[in-house]
């Protein structure tokens, strides 16, 4: 079966203003080359070829220009442009017929890991889940502002959205294995208190099906959304890529 990937690169990235008012927040540098490059290696590690762009209309040109066909980076590029604000899970439906009837990885475009994704895609689709979760064991602190999960095994017993008081550290990453049967799981939910879908309640419909699965990192995983992060995920980076020379 064909692996697909998707990346969703919308939003103003009104966290990072000003320098977001001259481009689009994925075009950003994350020490020697813009955040949106992370995500297409870390798809071209799990072999995947084929890869959709979510983007907003918020400097869309920029992507486009800047990545074009996608045979710069030896893959094949799809666009597609999410008019307005909607939650993740109102990008990710934006792929459906994109993935037609294969399985996929959406990987958040300010989402950063520095592991091969390969072992990751192979275990999905060598289960039965229908969707499965990555994991990073993360600091209390950081798990009260992040989805987290309660975890056997890969088995999940709970998903619980920036908890007052965290059962666990275990951090849901931005990186997301999923079949088909998402895009019906999201026609179903219903938008949160803030007008936006939330990936969480995705989550948790696989949870009650018993089809989530979850995997954990080995290594670290950076997340550039703000002036702190952007800031952290610069130096680490620097950091790892000397450390591989």
């Amino acid at each position: 079966m064909t692996l697909r990937g998707v990346i969703l690169a919308g939003g103003t990235g009104s966290r990072l203003r000003p320098l977001t008012l001259t481009t689009n927040k994925h075009l950003l540098p994350v020490y020697n080359k813009p955040m949106i490059y992370y995500p297409i290696e870390m798809l071209k590690s799990a072999g995947v070829k084929d890869i959709l762009i979510i983007t907003g209309t918020y400097h869309a040109g920029d992507i486009f220009s800047h990545l074009g066909s996608g045979k710069d980076f030896g893959v094949k590029f799809t666009y597609r442009v999410q008019d307005e604000a909607g939650g993740i899970p109102s990008a990710i439906s934006l792929a459906e017929d994109f993935v037609g009837d294969d399985k996929f990885i959406s990987i958040n475009g300010d989402n950063i890991v520095f592991e091969s994704l390969k072992p990751f895609a192979e275990q999905f689709e060598k289960g039965d889940s229908e969707m499965q979760i990555l994991l990073y064991e993360g600091t209390t602190e950081e798990a009260k502002k992040s989805g987290v999960a309660d975890v056997e095994g890969e088995k999940v017993t709970q998903v619980i959205e920036k908890p007052a008081k965290p059962t666990s550290n275990n951090i849901i990453i931005g990186i997301y294995f999923m079949n088909p049967s998402v895009f019906k799981a999201i026609r179903g939910i219903k938008p949160s208190a803030r007008g936006e879908t939330e990936i969480t309640d995705v989550q948790r419909h696989f949870l009650e099906k018993g089809k989530l699965s979850a995997a954990k990192l080995k290594g670290n995983w950076l997340d550039a959304g703000d002036f702190e992060d952007l800031l952290n995920a610069n130096l680490e980076t620097k950091k790892l890529s000397k450390k591989e020379k």
